[in-house]
């Protein structure tokens, strides 16, 4: 039974079919999920057999508490959400029902024919591949979500292949160099990559368009690998964009660089809706040795390399090239789990939205997130989508009208060749203070007091030249240091500390029992900045 606030989705029905693409493995939505969506009053129909390729039995379905059926056509006609992974086929299309929703990746710009069976069949279509790159959407990007296990998988699949270990040894047997692995675009997938790459201990390099991803690199463990070439990569919604001949023309010396001394190579460039560009060429598959392995993650959209045959892994020049074009479903289960949690975060948003109202489903269009997503509404096609609302950016700032030097300041103050008399009388008059404090203070003032101003200067110009990321861990060390000094003070103003009594009527006393506490609280203070400091500091290594 459905908690009060959720009978009025209690009829609404979610459909579960079994994937008919060869090969696919995976399954939209997991047990966990299930048990989720019937919690909120759904009705959850799956196809008998639907996970197992995933390692999932029916069992575990009908314990959540999902319906099983054996009959695909009267799991399709009741369906009023249909969760798909694969596109649909022509089987399929015609087994929709009119006014139901299919929700799965179709790739709309690739597939126009397919978008107009779609249409055709009156039906709405959410393509879990188009969902706006934007922060709400986090929850519901699937294509991040496969992404990520495929970066993941492709190491596995160059382990596999590759002739010999990922990290480096020395044995009585002999010296074992590390595998050097080259990544080029350092999306999702190639961060998951370099991550997986460099935690089996491998040499990792990594290449993207976009600089700003040079951070991302290092702190998985890779070397951001730069371009000779100033152009901005950074195209909509997160992705790269096409680049300029000029700087294809530096990318291509670059990569035939790293292809010659690379022992792996794993390719995943893509462009949203233009074929995936051809990045290593045959004179570069020819450069590298013999054993190597690239791993082209862009074979479905027809590859980064020149020789990938998609879906096959073949060898060219003594060089293994693996063109998997299902790369997520080679890890089923893991897979299968992301994507339903996917599916669950959308099917939150149409009940936030109202999107769902009883036993009917009509997307709200005003929604930002399910507008671009949703690529069919009603028979109608709505993609592409319009594009992504910017932040507003503030007010700028408004400047006096017909004001071009900046106005004076209220007091007056000089600029110019003014400013510079002004700092030179500034400079005198210190002079001459520094000159009487020299002539009438004591002798030992005057040494505490360069110690004192030289100290300032030198510290001033020590944080100064330090790089922003490390200021937390120089506060801790300073701090550490600073307990030195006062140290040392305190040793100072309390000359003859072997003299200490408890006559604390005498005021030396006072001074010199404060030293000894002053004493003991500093030094913790100083052993602890600097074993925070080493702390600190190994969050910056590998």
């Amino acid at each position: 039974m459905a908690h009060e606030g959720e009978a009025d989705n209690m009829a609404l029905v979610i459909g579960v079919p079994r994937e008919v693409f060869p090969g696919e493995k995976r399954v939209a939505t997991v047990p966990e999920v299930v048990a989720k969506l019937v919690k909120q009053g759904f009705r959850v129909v799956v196809e008998q057999g639907a996970g197992e390729a995933a390692q999932i039995g029916d069992e575990g379905y009908r314990t959540a508490g999902a319906e099983l059926v054996a009959d695909r056509a009267a799991l399709w006609s009741q369906a009023d959400l249909v969760f798909k992974v694969r596109a649909p086929d022509d089987a399929e299309i015609a087994l929709l029902r009119e006014g139901s929703t299919l929700t799965s990746f179709i790739w709309p710009a690739q597939n126009p024919e397919l978008m107009q069976k779609l249409a055709a069949r009156k039906v709405s279509v959410i393509a879990m591949d188009s969902v706006p790159r934007i922060s709400r959407a986090q929850k519901l990007d699937a294509l991040s979500s496969m992404a990520n296990i495929g970066g993941y998988r492709a190491v596995i699949e160059a382990a596999h292949a590759f002739g010999r270990f990922f990290t480096g040894s020395i044995t009585a047997a002999g010296k074992v160099p590390p595998a050097r692995v080259f990544v080029i675009g350092a999306g999702v997938a190639g961060l998951a990559a370099i991550g997986a790459a460099s935690g089996l201990g491998a040499v990792v390099r990594a290449n993207d368009t976009r600089p700003e991803v040079a951070d991302q690199i290092k702190s998985m463990g890779g070397e951001f690998v730069p371009v000779d070439y100033v152009e901005e990569g950074s195209g909509v919604g997160g992705y790269a964009k096409v680049m300029s001949e000029g700087f294809q023309k530096a990318q291509r010396e670059v990569f035939a660089r790293e292809a010659a001394n690379a022992d792996i190579i794993i390719t995943t460039a893509l462009i949203p809706g233009k074929p995936a560009p051809k990045l290593i060429t045959e004179a570069m598959v020819q450069s590298m040795k013999e054993g190597s392995v690239i791993v082209d993650m862009a074979a479905e959209q027809g590859g980064n390399c020149e020789l990938t045959v998609p879906g096959q892994s073949v060898v060219r020049h003594g060089v293994t090239i693996i063109g998997y074009t299902d790369l997520p479903s080679r890890l089923a289960k893991q897979a299968s789990t992301l994507y339903a949690n996917n599916l669950l975060r959308l099917v939150e948003d149409l009940v936030k939205t109202k999107s769902i109202d009883g036993d009917t489903l009509r997307i709200a269009m005003d929604d930002e997130v399910l507008r671009g997503a949703t690529v069919i509404d009603q028979g109608t096609v709505t993609w592409p989508p319009p594009p992504p609302k910017l932040s507003a950016a503030p007010p700028a700032t408004a400047k006096p009208a017909g004001a071009v030097p900046p106005a004076p300041k209220a007091h007056g103050a000089p600029s110019g060749p003014m400013a510079g008399t002004r700092a030179a009388v500034i400079f005198g008059i210190g002079a001459l203070l520094f000159l009487l404090i020299g002539r009438y203070a004591p002798a030992s003032f005057l040494g505490h007091f360069t110690v004192f101003v030289l100290g300032c200067f030198v510290g001033y110009m020590v944080v100064w030249n330090v790089r922003p990321a490390l200021h937390t861990p120089l506060m801790s060390v300073t701090n550490a240091v600073s307990s030195i000094i006062a140290i040392g003070a305190l040793v100072q103003l309390a000359p003859d500390l072997s003299k200490i009594s408890t006559d604390l009527a005498r005021p030396n006393e006072w001074i010199r029992w404060l030293s000894v506490a002053a004493i003991a609280l500093v030094a913790i203070n100083m052993f602890g900045g600097f074993a925070v400091t080493q702390r600190m500091l190994q969050m910056f290594r590998k």
